[in-house]
C-alpha cells in the first residue's frame, strides 16, 4: 500500500514542528468557544439567533462531518481548545516544554477507564438530551461547560489528556471515523525506535512534551490511538516521525476486533437515523418527545433511542455475522464475539457517509441563519455587517438530493468493501454484512429524501 510523507516538503514540516500556528488555531477557537458559552448564558433564548446555537451545531459541526474527520482524521484535535486549559494545569507551559516534567497528581488512569466504553456512555448521554442541546442555547452552554470542567478536573488528577482518550464524547466520534482519512503519523523506522533511549516522543525533552495521549509512536497502527498533537513530531531527536498521505480506510484493512469499537460504530449509526427522523422526518410527536426532556414521553423516546443503538442495530448485525459464517467456504476457528467485532469495521465508512448525508440536510435547512448571527450573535438587536435583518432561506438546491444520494452509495459501497476484505481474513462471507449494510442505507435514504 503506497504512503507519501508529507514532511518531505520542507516549509510544511517547518510549519508543523512549529508550535505557534497550531497555538494561535487553539486560542482562536478558545476564544470562539468561550463566547459561545457566554453566548449561551446571556444571549437570546432563541436557537436560531443565539452564536451558541449556529456556531456550533450548524458551522463547527458541518466543518468536522464534511471535510475535517474525513480528510484529516484527528486534526481537529490537534487544534481542540477543550484541553488547553488542563494542558496548562499539567505543564505550567503553553509553548515551552519542560523537559517532560508535570504537575497535578498525575495519576494513572484506571484500567477499568482505559476503553472507549466511557466514551460510549458520554456520547449516549448526550445524544439523548440532542434534541434539547441542539435547539436551547442554555442547553448548550451547559454541555460545553460540563466537557470543559471535566477536561480540566481530569488533567488535575489523572496524567495526560486522560479525559479526550476516554472520556470526550466527540472524541469518540472522530477517533472511530479517523481510520477512513488519507492521513496518518506513524515512524519511519521501527528499530530506530527500540534502540532510541530516552524515548522523548513519549516521556518528553526539552524540544518537545510527552505524548499527550500516552502512545508511543512506534507502535501506532491505527489512527484512533493518536491525536495529531505532533509533539513526537517536535521531540523526537532521531527525526523518525512522518505525517503520510495513504489510501482512503487504510486502517480497516486490518481492523481490531475490539467490542467497544463495534457499539460505537452502532451508536453512531443509530444516531444518526434516529436525528434523521426527529430533524427531518414529518413526526411531530416524535420531535415534542425528544425535546421534552424530563417527561414521560422523553423517557420512552430515550429508551427507545438506546434500544436501537444497543439491542436492534446490534441484533441484526449478530445475525448476519453467523449468516456470513455459515456460507464462507472456509471457516477458521473464531469466537463469535471476534468475528462480530471485526466485521462491525464496515459500519465506520457507512456511518459517516450516514452522518455526512444529514448533515448536508440540517446545514442546508439552516445555514442562512449564520448570517444573522455575525451580526447579531447575541440576539441583542446589534447589527455590525448589515446581516441581520437577512431573511432566513434554505439553500436546497436540485444538486442536494443527487450529492445526498452518492454520499449514501459511496458509504454502502465502502462497507462492501470492507466487508469483502475482513471477511476473506476471518472467514465470512461478505453477502451478509453487505446486505445489511445497503437496507440501512435504503432507511436512511427514505428518513432524508
Amino acid at each position: 500500500m503506497n504512503r507519501v510523507s508529507l514532511l518531505q516538503i520542507p516549509w510544511l514540516k517547518a510549519a508543523l514542528k512549529n508550535r505557534w500556528p497550531q497555538f494561535t488555531i487553539s486560542a482562536l477557537l478558545m476564544a470562539g468557544f468561550v463566547f459561545a458559552i457566554v453566548a449561551g448564558l446571556v444571549g437570546t433564548p432563541v436557537g436560531s439567533r443565539n452564536f451558541g446555537i449556529i456556531a456550533v451545531w450548524i458551522a463547527w459541526w458541518a466543518i468536522l462531518i464534511l471535510a475535517v474527520v474525513p480528510v484529516t482524521g484527528r486534526g481537529w484535535c490537534s487544534v481542540c481548545p477543550i484541553p488547553m486549559a488542563g494542558d496548562f494545569l499539567q505543564r505550567r507551559s503553553l509553548l515551552g516544554p519542560n523537559g517532560g516534567r508535570t504537575r497535578g497528581l498525575n495519576l494513572r488512569l484506571p484500567k477499568l477507564f482505559r476503553n472507549i466504553w466511557w466514551q460510549n456512555a458520554a456520547f449516549a448521554l448526550m445524544a439523548i438530551f440532542s434534541a434539547a442541546i441542539l435547539t436551547n442555547p442554555r442547553v448548550t452552554a451547559l454541555a460545553l461547560i460540563i466537557m470543559l470542567v471535566a477536561a480540566i478536573g481530569m488533567s488535575a488528577v489523572f496524567e495526560r489528556r486522560s479525559f479526550c482518550k476516554s472520556v470526550c464524547p466527540v472524541g469518540g466520534f472522530i477517533g472511530l471515523y479517523s481510520q477512513v482519512a488519507p492521513l496518518e503519523l506513524r515512524v519511519a523506522d521501527a528499530a530506530a525506535c527500540a534502540s532510541c533511549a530516552s524515548k522523548a516522543c513519549y516521556n518528553g525533552s526539552e524540544a518537545g512534551y510527552g505524548c499527550p495521549w500516552g502512545t508511543f509512536p512506534a507502535g501506532l497502527t491505527r489512527n484512533p490511538a493518536c491525536g495529531l498533537c505532533l509533539e513526537c513530531l517536535r521531540s523526537c531527536p532521531n527525526d523518525n516521525i512522518v505525517l503520510n498521505l495513504r489510501p482512503f480506510a487504510a486502517d480497516l484493512e486490518k481492523p481490531a476486533a475490539r467490542l467497544d469499537e463495534a457499539f460505537k460504530a452502532f451508536l453512531m449509526l443509530g444516531a444518526a437515523l434516529v436525528y434523521a427522523a426527529v430533524f427531518l422526518g414529518p413526526w411531530g410527536n416524535l420531535k415534542v418527545a425528544a425535546l421534552a426532556a424530563g417527561t414521560w414521553p422523553w423517557l420512552g423516546y430515550a429508551a427507545a433511542f438506546l434500544l436501537i443503538c444497543l439491542a436492534l442495530l446490534p441484533g441484526l448485525f449478530w445475525v448476519a455475522v453467523r449468516l456470513a459464517k455459515r456460507m464462507a467456504p472456509a471457516k477458521p476457528h473464531t469466537a463469535r464475539r471476534h468475528d462480530f467485532a471485526q466485521a462491525a469495521a464496515a459500519l465506520v465508512p457507512l456511518g459517516l457517509a450516514f452522518w455526512a448525508a444529514f448533515s448536508l440536510s440540517f446545514v442546508f435547512a439552516n445555514g442562512s441563519y449564520l448570517l444573522n448571527v455575525l451580526s447579531d450573535p447575541l440576539g441583542w438587536g446589534w447589527d455590525l455587517f448589515g446581516t441581520a435583518g437577512a431573511v432566513w432561506s434554505p439553500l436546497y438546491g436540485s444538486w442536494t438530493v443527487a450529492v445526498q444520494v452518492g454520499v449514501l452509495a459511496l458509504g454502502a459501497f465502502g462497507a462492501a468493501r470492507v466487508a469483502q476484505r475482513a471477511g476473506a481474513r476471518g472467514g465470512l462471507h461478505p453477502l451478509p454484512v453487505s446486505g445489511y449494510s445497503l437496507a440501512l442505507t435504503v432507511v436512511m435514504m427514505g428518513l432524508l429524501l
